[in-house]
């Protein structure tokens, strides 16, 4: 199939990283969506996670139908670190077929032996496809819309 994206919108804030309090969140719960968008090749996004150890693993799982079934991609380590020194960033690019109408996911930080999850407190990130404005009315210029029987 035919791999690009539809015009999806986030159904939560797209840029979490933007918020006041991000650092601290990242701290507090170890990984945290930083930004996501949809491009035409996919769902492309930014993970920020707090340097407990040098071994660590950030993957994205994903569904198109609800959880009836999933999938998991591995994120890529973005250097150089993010200034602070205490967290790293990884980038994900979720490839999404032409006619995915919705996906959900969430963040796994596995660190230490431990395993960490953003999956945006309880509700996962949702973004589904763009509603349309529905058509404007024909415009009448002069407001003397009438309709003439003879």
């Amino acid at each position: 199939p035919p791999f690009f994206s539809p015009p999806l919108e986030p159904l939560f804030p797209p840029r979490p990283g933007a918020a006041p309090g991000f650092a601290e969140r990242v701290r507090r719960h170890k990984v945290r969506l930083e930004w996501v968008r949809s491009e035409p090749a996919g769902l492309r996004g930014a993970v920020r996670v707090l340097n407990v150890a040098y071994e660590k693993a950030v993957s994205v799982r994903y569904t198109l139908d609800a959880w009836g079934s999933c999938a998991e991609l591995p994120a890529a380590y973005q250097p150089p670190a993010p200034a602070g020194g205490d967290t790293d960033r990884f980038a994900f690019l979720l490839p999404l077929p032409a006619a995915a109408a919705a996906v959900e996911f969430a963040v796994r930080y596995r660190v230490a032996g431990a395993e960490y999850w953003d999956n945006n407190g309880g509700d996962n990130y949702r973004l589904r496809e763009r509603q349309r404005p529905p058509p404007a009315p024909p415009h009448d210029p002069d407001g003397s819309s009438w309709i003439h029987f003879i």
